[in-house]
């Protein structure tokens, strides 16, 4: 992340708490957002996430602590007169009106001038590679060209914080991680803050200078993806960012000769002969191949260790047939890794 970004913090929470009843949902939620960064607020179902994102629009008020956009304090403040816009999952297009009128809206609210809502729609819709389309209805589109006009529709207001949540969501696999690519380069062509609500892991490694990972109404982590990916803080994370290995007590004793509960990526983990000598540096454990999963690209081994439970390796094949990797299974093997790949994780996060 470039060192200018660091120098202005453009959204401040502070012990936000919102609950609803029992339940909370947002639970002393500390979080600084800077200038100009994508961030992504990333976890599962019911985290907190979309209730932190809609907090910092002002469609919720936080039941106890500080919110700030560029130093204000915006408890209590409406959204309207908050200087941020907000892309929506569905769209929210207004069907009857064309295109053109759709990004428009939020200008005409203003009353800009016709001639220079115009020009600020044209500018926006090239932007979005959609040029020419002002006249289309939103019914005359596909999926992927509706979310750009969303985008261009929250953009064209020149708002210093946009709210994205899970905005590709809607879209199909192809088109979603194209649309990423899109998002990415539209962010930094624009160069205001971004903060995407997602629950796919691969989204936020893809995209994200920064996220936070929730959990539980509370942030388990917050890093750049490659922090968050390499050196998990929890088991949470460590699950739930990519696939990884969790392992701990007694089978961790016996791998390790320690019971700190630790994480390893499948990918790096090399699986040899079971007579092959371990390298300087290496951590092993034997085991048998319980079960193998093809899957094109790569192949997922289930290994079940010696000492105890299972882990998972994934290789890639660069020369392996689907029939070479299916015979595996069954068969006596080494598991090796780097001792580096061995991150010591707490256990409150499992």
């Amino acid at each position: 992340m470039a060192a200018q970004i660091k120098q202005s913090v453009a959204v401040r929470l502070a012990d936000v708490c919102r609950y609803f009843g029992d339940v909370k949902a947002v639970d002393h939620v500390s979080l600084d957002i800077y200038d100009g960064e994508f961030f992504s607020l990333l976890g599962p179902s019911g985290s907190g996430k979309t209730t932190c994102l809609r907090l910092i629009a002002g469609f919720e008020q936080p039941t106890s602590g500080s919110i700030q956009l560029h130093g204000d304090e915006v408890a209590g403040v409406p959204p309207y007169e908050r200087d941020v816009n907000t892309v929506f999952q569905d769209y929210a297009l207004f069907p009857h009106m064309t295109v053109g009128d759709n990004v428009a809206y939020g200008l005409m609210i203003k009353k800009v001038p016709k001639v220079e809502r115009q020009r600020r729609v044209s500018e926006m819709l090239e932007m979005v590679r959609l040029p020419g389309l002002e006249k289309r209805k939103p019914s005359q589109l596909s999926g992927g060209q509706r979310q750009r006009v969303a985008l261009a529709r929250a953009l064209v207001n020149h708002p210093r914080v946009l709210l994205l949540d899970e905005p590709l969501g809607a879209l199909d696999l192809k088109l979603r991680q194209q649309m990423q690519v899109e998002l990415k380069a539209i962010q930094e062509q624009v160069g205001i803050t971004f903060i995407f609500v997602t629950h796919d892991q691969e989204e936020a490694l893809t995209m994200s200078d920064r996220l936070a990972v929730f959990n539980h109404g509370r942030i388990e982590q917050v890093g750049t993806p490659a922090d968050v990916y390499e050196r998990p803080a929890t088991g949470f994370v460590a699950g739930f960012v990519g696939t990884s290995n969790l392992i701990g007590g007694a089978v961790a004793e016996q791998i390790t000769g320690s019971r700190q509960t630790f994480t390893v990526r499948p990918e790096k983990i090399r699986m040899v002969a079971p007579d092959q000598a371990a390298e300087a540096g290496m951590t092993s454990a034997l085991g048998k191949v319980r079960d193998v999963v093809y899957l094109g690209m790569n192949t997922r081994y289930l290994v079940e260790l010696d000492a105890g439970g299972d882990l998972t390796v994934v290789q890639q094949n660069l020369e392996a047939t689907s029939m070479d990797v299916l015979s595996a299974k069954g068969s006596r093997v080494k598991l090796m890794w780097n001792a580096v790949n061995n991150r010591p994780v707490e256990a409150s996060g499992e």
